[in-house]
């Protein structure tokens, strides 16, 4: 998202103009440890900041809005979760709730690179200092050009076969190609078609690695586990061809080099869809709603039998959306603070 040039998000939109409130209080440098308790209600959190540990209470409540990574990570650390997970890494379990760290789903993304001819892309601009020198300068002067563009310039969505009702992929379609991202930019012209099944139906989990707050999570995400998701890569690489193969992208002579025109079969494409695939970075549904057994969260976001705590974040998903998530934990977000005003009230 943009305004004017310059990268737009939550905290501009949200919380700059939220600063200079007396009840907003923003700690930088700090991270959350885990959750503290009055019998069996949270009533606040601990954290480290700059290598001090601290101590918060609650006022109220306590929301936690790590993300569908870090809030499955406090939870078990604070022994909210899964028993045979907190028993394995000697946490004493306050409340089992097997469904904290599972569920996992993502979005995946097959990247597909087309070598093209008779057009310029973002490898030939920014393969000279000259190049460079004109993208900065353009940025500077009229806050436009490739620093003022999101990566992917098309979006398409659309049905990877006609088998399926609604679109079930999306397009992100990239003036540019690399080997990977980090890695620079190719030095002849190219496009990255990228493609992501929508709703995909592998599921993942993640959980903590040990009882130690500094410790990343286990993160298994399990893409291409479930066979319909690899029917659907395959489709989709397919989809793919036949797009770049349209009449009118005739005149720029498109050469598939990744993932290749000599894979045509479906076992080699399937296991050329995990190779050149990537996370488009959706993690969902980690702590998610509903009212089974695996549910983590209620209708109002409260965790089912812990007092004084609920989530506000993607982990609360029931199941990913056909699309971008940041809209969704956006609207999250929304709800959450007129449910706690309610409660407060």
């Amino acid at each position: 998202t943009q305004r004017g040039g310059l990268r737009w998000n939550a905290r501009k939109a949200f919380l700059d103009p939220a600063r200079r409130r007396p009840n907003l209080t923003v700690l930088t440098h700090a991270e959350v440890t885990g959750l503290t308790f009055d019998g069996s209600r949270v009533d606040g959190v601990t954290f480290v900041r700059r290598g001090v540990p601290h101590r918060v209470r609650a006022g109220a409540e306590t929301v936690l809005a790590a993300g569908a990574i870090g809030t499955p990570k406090l939870l078990e650390l604070s022994g909210i979760g899964p028993e045979a997970v907190l028993g394995r890494h000697g946490i004493a379990v306050r409340h089992h709730l097997p469904g904290v760290g599972e569920n996992l789903q993502d979005h995946l993304q097959i990247r597909t690179v087309f070598r093209i001819s008779g057009a310029r892309t973002l490898n030939d601009l920014s393969a000279t200092l000259a190049g460079r020198a004109g993208i900065a300068l353009e940025y500077a002067l009229r806050r436009s050009g490739p620093m003022a563009m999101a990566p992917s310039q098309l979006g398409i969505f659309t049905r990877s076969s006609g088998r399926h009702e609604t679109a079930n992929i999306e397009y992100h379609v990239q003036p540019l190609s690399l080997d990977a991202f980090g890695e620079p930019l190719h030095r002849h012209p190219a496009l990255t078609v990228s493609v992501c099944n929508l709703r995909p139906t592998s599921r993942g989990a993640c959980h903590i690695r040990s009882s130690d707050p500094a410790d990343p999570p286990e993160i298994r995400p399990n893409y291409l586990s479930d066979p319909a998701d690899r029917e659907v890569a395959v489709e989709s690489i397919r989809h793919a061809r036949r797009l770049m193969a349209a009449e009118a992208l005739r005149p720029f002579a498109p050469m598939e080099t990744l993932p290749g025109p000599d894979l045509v079969s479906e076992a080699e494409l399937s296991h050329a869809a995990g190779d050149i695939s990537t996370t488009i970075f959706h993690p969902v549904s980690t702590a998610r709603m509903g009212a089974d057994p695996m549910a983590v969260v209620n209708a109002e976001l409260a965790v089912h039998g812990v007092p004084g705590l609920s989530i506000a974040d993607a982990s609360v998903m029931p199941t990913i959306p056909s699309g971008n998530t940041h809209a969704p934990v956006t609207m999250i977000a929304e709800k959450a603070a007129a449910l706690i005003l309610a409660r407060a009230a």
